[in-house]
This record gives structure tokens, C-alpha cells and sequence, in this order.
């Protein structure tokens, strides 16, 4: 394993820079709007098309990468996504940053394939587990280093823009001097949401709603922190708790979920997450302390309802099966991130800051009449359920057959020969 990942080191570096240059942006648009004091809905609207765009990218950038290969590919969506970047403080414009998240959202979808393909292409039977483990550590821990450097620099200025493109391109260079020939790409099989939810009612319902909690949360939750006086060190103390406690509490909940019947766990997660986000409504900006447990509390407890969900619906699959209700459940998220930052928005409008945490508390309501009253079955018993596997919904775009639940890898997937990727 160690020798593997230290193969692996260019392409973890160029993750390393990609996934936190894309996070600090993300931040920074947020605060800069809300300096410049566009009203929450505006903002909301202004930041779903990033979820606009990467659920389209999600669906077809793979066509550029089949065409033109995983290097000039991943060189072609980093430039974008640049220039991109370097655009937004040339002019505040409603349409045109609009526009502009559209188009991150697509090429960042796309960066995001040729990463994790690659990454997955690197699998064999006896070391995918670790691999799944180590890439959602990265994951998890870049992001979080996106929120850090929110304090680099005041987000009223180019500065913040600037460092953001600086490690999109770099993130270039380490993918660009591999040796290691590209993986392919072939097409996976599709499954409809109407599918999903005629077979997994618990499990599609689950990643509509994890998508709705977790992108209204990290696209509005700068907004709420300037809206209510915290400072920038401030915002990003209160952005990388949240993303640190997410991280910590996958391990637990993962425990829970294979020790006990999932739609339970999630029943019961879903309480927690919605008693959390009640506090963290109630006591706003009155206590720092206060604030930055409950939202650690909502967020590490939401972020674990997508891999619940993903557990609940491979419970009911075939194996072969799986990598085609992986992708219908990132669309459902997909759908659920579009609906999120509107819908937390539009209560932030009518209730100030803290109509981020109604709105989320509001949805996990619904979530939960639910599974309590409605039919959120069928389920298994515990003692036929598959092994629980963190993952991110990101993940699911390249590395559905790493997930050490799908049929096992051929032997003929070897360095040699690169496993075809999803």
C-alpha cells in the first residue's frame, strides 16, 4: 500500500490543489457577495449554477475526455476553470457570474473524472479499501485547507481570485508529468430515478436531501457568518469545524450502520441533524462556541445521510447493479444541490441568517415523517447487509468501482493494462 500511494504522489498532490482551490473559491464568492451586499436570494441564485453546471458536466464531460485523453483533457477544464476564476472580480454581475458558476460547475466536473478515474485505475482487489479510505481523507482535509485560506487575503479585493487560479493551474503540472498511461472511460449502465426510488425509496429520498443540506451549507454558510458580524479568521474557523466534524463522524455513524437497521440510523441521524440545526438557528451569533458545536454537530451528522443512503440502496442491489445506482444517486444529490442554496436563500430572505438552518431544519422534518410514516421500506435484515463505505458524493463521478462493495477487479486490470473506469 505504501508503495502505491507513493506512485500515486503527483496525482494526490494535483487533488490536493484542485479540490481546495475549488473550495476557497466557492467561499470567497459567497463572502464577496454578501460584502457587497446582494440580498441572500440573489446570492443563492447566483451560486446553484455551479450545481447547474457540475450535474451536466457529470453527464457528459466524460465525451471531451474520451475524445481528446485524460491529460489534454484535464488541461483544457483547468484552463477554464481559470480563466474562469480570474473573470469574477473584473466585473460583479448577476448574469455573468451566473454564467460563470455554470461553467465551473461543468469543468470542475470534469477535472473531476479524469482524477478519480485515474486514482481508481491504480485498484486491485487487495488494496481498493484502502485506497476508497485514503482518497476521502484527502478529500476531506483539502477542502478544509480551502476554508484556511480565506483568511490570505480580504475577499473585496483580486487577491483572494488570484491564489484560487494560481493552484487550479498548478494542480496541472504534477497530473501532466506522470508516466503512467491514461485510464479509459467507458460508458456505465444508467438507472432512472424513478428506478431508484421504485427500489430504494429510503436511499434516493436520502441523497435528495444530503444534497440540499450539505450545498446550501457550504454555499450560504459564508454568507450567514458575515451576516451575523463574524470576521473572516472567523468564517473560516466556523467552515473548517464544520468540514473537520463531517470527517470525524463518518467513522462512528459508519460503525452504527453496520451494527443496526440503516433506515432506523437514519431515522435517527436525521433527529440529531435536525435538533442541531435548530440550535444553531436559535443561538445565531450570540455564542461562538455554541454555534460552532451545533453546526459541527448538523453538518458531520447531515454529510453522513449520503453514504447511508448509498448503503441502504446497494443492500437491495446486485452486485453488478451497483455501479448504475451509484450514479443515479449522485443525480439524486445533484437535484437536491440545485434545490438547496435556493430554498435556504429564500428563508434567509423572509427570516434573516438563521433562515439557512430553518430552511435545513425544515427538510430534515420532511425527511423524517418519512421514514416514520411513509414507505421507506423494503430493507434487509442486519445480519445480510453489505459493509458500510464512507464516500462523498464526488466520489461517485470516478470511483464507483473502486467502492470495495462492487464486483470484485479482474486480474487483468493490472499497471500494465488500466482498468477501464466508469
Amino acid at each position: 500500500m505504501g508503495r502505491t500511494a507513493l506512485g500515486m504522489s503527483s496525482l494526490i498532490v494535483s487533488i490536493i490543489l484542485l479540490v481546495s482551490g475549488n473550495a476557497f473559491l466557492t467561499s470567497v464568492l459567497g463572502l464577496r457577495l454578501s460584502i457587497d451586499e446582494f440580498s441572500s436570494g440573489v446570492i443563492g441564485w447566483i451560486l446553484v449554477f455551479y450545481s447547474f453546471g457540475f450535474v451536466a458536466g457529470s453527464l457528459y464531460a466524460n465525451r471531451i475526455i474520451n475524445k481528446v485523453g485524460h491529460i489534454r483533457a484535464f488541461a483544457v477544464f483547468a484552463a477554464v476553470l481559470a480563466a474562469v476564476i480570474l473573470v469574477h472580480p473584473l466585473a460583479v454581475e448577476i448574469s455573468l457570474w451566473a454564467l460563470l458558476r455554470a461553467l465551473a460547475g461543468f469543468v470542475m466536473a470534469g477535472l473531476m473524472i479524469v482524477v478519480e478515474s485515474w486514482f481508481s485505475s491504480k485498484a486491485n482487489n487487495q488494496n481498493r479499501a484502502s485506497l476508497f479510505a485514503v482518497y476521502q481523507v484527502i478529500f476531506f482535509l483539502s477542502t478544509a485547507g480551502g476554508q484556511v485560506l480565506i483568511r490570505v487575503a480580504d475577499p473585496a479585493g483580486f487577491i483572494p481570485f488570484s491564489l484560487a487560479a494560481i493552484l487550479v493551474v498548478l494542480a496541472v503540472v504534477p497530473l501532466s508529468m506522470t508516466k503512467r498511461e491514461s485510464p479509459t472511460i467507458e460508458p456505465s449502465e444508467r438507472m432512472s430515478l424513478r428506478r431508484l426510488y421504485r427500489v430504494s425509496p429510503a436511499g434516493a429520498l436520502g441523497a435528495l436531501v444530503g444534497g440540499i443540506l450539505i450545498t446550501s451549507f457550504y454555499t450560504m454558510g459564508p454568507v450567514f457568518g458575515n451576516q451575523i458580524g463574524l470576521d473572516v479568521g472567523e468564517i473560516s474557523n466556523f467552515m473548517v469545524a464544520a468540514i473537520i466534524a463531517a470527517m470525524l463522524l463518518a467513522w462512528p455513524v459508519g460503525r452504527l450502520c453496520d451494527h443496526f437497521d440503516r433506515n432506523r440510523i437514519m431515522l435517527a441521524m436525521s433527529c440529531v441533524a435536525g435538533v442541531a440545526s435548530l440550535s444553531a438557528a436559535l443561538v445565531g451569533g450570540f455564542s461562538m462556541p455554541l454555534l460552532v458545536f451545533s453546526v459541527g454537530v448538523f453538518i458531520g451528522i447531515s454529510a453522513t445521510l449520503y453514504p447511508i443512503a448509498v448503503a441502504i440502496t446497494n443492500d437491495l442491489m446486485e452486485s453488478h447493479q451497483i455501479t448504475a445506482a451509484s450514479t443515479a444517486l449522485l443525480l439524486s444529490y445533484g437535484v437536491g444541490s440545485c434545490v438547496g442554496p435556493l430554498l435556504s436563500a429564500a428563508f434567509m430572505d423572509v427570516l434573516g441568517p438563521r433562515g439557512l438552518f430553518v430552511s435545513n431544519a425544515v427538510v430534515l422534518g420532511g425527511l423524517i415523517a418519512f421514514l416514520t410514516v411513509g414507505r421507506a421500506k423494503p430493507t434487509v435484515a442486519v445480519a445480510d447487509q453489505e459493509q458500510f463505505i464512507t464516500i462523498t458524493p464526488e466520489a461517485t463521478l470516478g470511483l464507483a468501482e473502486l467502492d470495495p462493495r462492487a464486483p470484485d477487479i479482474e486480474d487483468i486490470n493490472s499497471p500494465s493494462e488500466p482498468r477501464p473506469a466508469p
